[in-house]
């Protein structure tokens, strides 16, 4: 299961730990057991997930010689802060694209973070998301007019090149598992997590099955999303091609997209008081609020893919 990527640049600890949470799946009224997955840490500038997808996505920036990466989000976007520390590691300048208005760096402590390791910000002045996807061709051959070499980067990191470093984590997590078969849950915003998750899951022979909790786009959207990166990604490590069948989505939005729902804080609440974990209000909360539905009984496995300084700006909302 040799896997064909470029050279891989260093920023996750790994492995993560996987730790057992009876105290958390009693307090869910689960049937069987539940682990978790801590890719929360990963080691790197409070980066979660996005650092595994990120060591990928920057190697092959520096093998094609770019000197600026370019990529966005909307302001509370995870990836986009990682993505700024990650290019600050690496010597490489950051330009981010943000959906919506020029806003303060201190509305939301990603923005802060992602200034504060030295990207230049861009605004597409209309808050739609999809804003963002159609700006960063256009900011890329704008730097690219004045010298630079510029590598753009989808939001979320969600490419095939991103994707393998989720390929990657389950041989991680098969090594740790030593036989077990937990359902895995997992939130799913751009759907590049998954999609990795799902490559390597048939690359070993389908020994466990994943539940993307979708937090960010209809299940039928995310659905030929994830199949088309799973498929990319095992073609280029030369796996077998995951099948429609292999993809499995609940709807976890609730009221919206970037928008904390009750069961989401509920859950949330449960897991620190139970567990410990720090869960971030619109993805880990909401992944974890649909756990016992999407896991009835049985052993479960929750992925818990980071979102502290999300947390953090959850924690001083007004109540």
């Amino acid at each position: 299961m040799a896997v064909t990527a470029p050279a891989r640049t260093s920023l996750a600890v790994l492995p993560t730990p996987l730790v057992p949470a009876p105290r958390l799946a009693d307090a869910l009224g689960l049937g069987g057991s539940l682990l978790v997955k801590r890719d929360d840490l990963t080691g790197f500038a409070v980066a979660g997930n996005k650092a595994r997808q990120l060591e990928f996505l920057i190697a092959e920036a520096i093998d094609q010689e770019a000197d600026v990466l370019v990529t966005g989000g909307t302001v509370g976007s995870n990836f986009v802060s990682a993505a700024a520390a990650a290019a600050a590691f690496a010597g490489l300048g950051c330009a981010l694209v943000l959906a919506g208005e020029a806003v303060d760096r201190s509305t939301h402590p990603n923005l802060a973070a992602a200034t504060a390791w030295g990207a230049r910000l861009r605004w597409t002045g209309d808050a739609d998301r999809s804003s963002v996807d159609d700006m960063l061709p256009k900011v890329a051959a704008l730097l690219a007019s004045e010298g630079a070499r510029p590598y753009v980067v989808p939001r979320g990191g969600a490419n095939a090149t991103g994707a393998l470093g989720y390929r990657l984590a389950v041989d991680e997590v098969v090594r740790q598992l030593a036989g077990r078969n937990p359902t895995v849950v997992i939130a799913v915003g751009a759907g590049g997590t998954l999609a990795g998750l799902v490559a390597g899951v048939v690359a070993h022979g389908r020994p466990f099955r994943v539940v993307g909790a979708s937090v960010s786009r209809s299940v039928g959207e995310v659905e030929v999303r994830v199949l088309d990166l799973a498929r990319q990604v095992a073609r280029r490590c030369g796996d077998e091609p995951p099948q429609t069948r292999d993809v499995h989505l609940v709807d976890a939005r609730g009221p919206g997209h970037g928008v904390q729902s009750a069961a989401g804080d509920a859950a949330a609440a449960l897991a620190l008081r139970c567990a410990g974990l720090v869960l971030d209000p619109v993805y880990t909360a909401k992944a974890l609020a649909v756990l016992p539905s999407a896991v009835p009984d049985g052993p479960a496995l929750f992925w818990h893919t980071g979102g502290l300084l999300d947390a953090v700006a959850g924690f001083l909302r007004p109540q």
